[in-house]
């Protein structure tokens, strides 16, 4: 069962996502279950508690709007299913933290009344869409939306790069829901009570971290807790281990550049090897600021970063 939180036709973007920080939306269960590469739960949490404003749609998320009732005609079109859209945010009633923006619903003739979804994706993106799968992060999506709605399946329809389409029906998984349910209201707990969720190794997590902190207080010093130590040994072992990488990535690269020799290209099995000559200008900026230091000064972008080391004391 399901309540409706509010119409969201015609309902401007910023109110829009404030109505969805009070819960959390189909779309943030693959952060929350940790499998979504642009964002990290720690991020997500940020942005529920306030503490950052959230990320504004780009230009994917643009045209995904913008395709999605042309991406709903074609779906009609070749399976006769008529959609009905719904503007409307619901909200479970058991669970209400968990909230669902539908695209629209559908009939499923054993089923009943089933979700229904419109994506977009890249032409690159294409294996993806392969046989009966669905990526990671739209499966748990389209779980998190029957778990609030009580549907038993749900259609999710998608136009690859601009000329492939391709739909597929997802049956409710009442194991994959259970775990849904726990891993959410945990993370909800986090933003009720305001402890952060563990950081992970993501670019994610990197980026949180800089714009969380984005500079330095001159000659500040803090004495860190003692699991410090083992984050130390951690680093450092996977430095050493970056460098033995780097090392052996190389001697690969010098082997296959002298088996090249002269050649642009060479061929092994179903692998192809090239080391292409590339010709590019390149702004001298060095004799720039020396020979013409105003010009250089006009043009000379400052920008400021913070560097992470770690040394022995001496």
């Amino acid at each position: 069962m399901f309540n409706v939180l509010a119409t969201t036709e015609g309902l401007d973007y910023l109110d829009w996502l404030e109505l969805r920080n009070q819960g959390i939306g189909g779309s943030d269960a693959s952060v929350i279950c940790g499998i979504n590469k642009w964002k990290s739960a720690v991020e997500l949490w940020a942005e529920k508690t306030g503490q950052v404003q959230s990320q504004e749609a780009g230009e994917a998320a643009y045209w995904g709007t913008q395709l999605e009732a042309l991406v709903r005609a074609e779906f009609t079109k070749r399976t006769g299913h008529e959609v009905t859209p719904v503007n409307q945010l619901l909200q479970s009633v058991e669970h209400p933290f968990m909230l669902a923006n539908l695209d629209g619903v559908c009939q499923h003739p054993i089923y009943g009344t089933c979700v229904f979804e419109a994506k977009t994706a890249s032409a690159y993106k294409v294996s993806d869409w392969d046989d009966d799968k669905i990526p990671d992060p739209y499966m748990l999506q389209l779980q998190h939306y029957l778990a609030v709605t009580g549907y038993k399946g749900a259609y999710i329809a998608v136009l690859i790069g601009g000329n492939t389409f391709r739909w597929k029906f997802i049956e409710r998984d009442d194991a994959l829901i259970e775990m849904l349910i726990k891993i959410e209201a945990e993370f909800w707990d986090r933003v009720q009570d305001g402890t952060p969720p563990p950081l992970d190794g993501s670019e994610a997590s990197a980026d949180f971290l800089k714009a969380r902190f984005p500079d330095s207080v001159p000659l500040s010093t803090v004495e860190l807790p003692e699991d410090a130590a083992n984050l130390i040994m951690q680093y450092e072992y996977a430095c050493q281990e970056e460098e033995d990488a780097k090392e052996r990535k190389q001697q690969a690269s010098n082997m296959l550049k002298q088996m090249l020799g002269e050649n642009e290209a060479g061929t092994v099995g179903d692998r192809t090897i090239t080391w292409k000559s590339i010709t590019q200008e390149r702004l001298d900026t060095t004799t720039l600021k020396v020979e013409h230091p105003t010009l250089y000064k006009k043009f000379a972008n400052k920008s400021s970063y913070r560097r992470f080391s770690v040394k022995t004391a001496a």
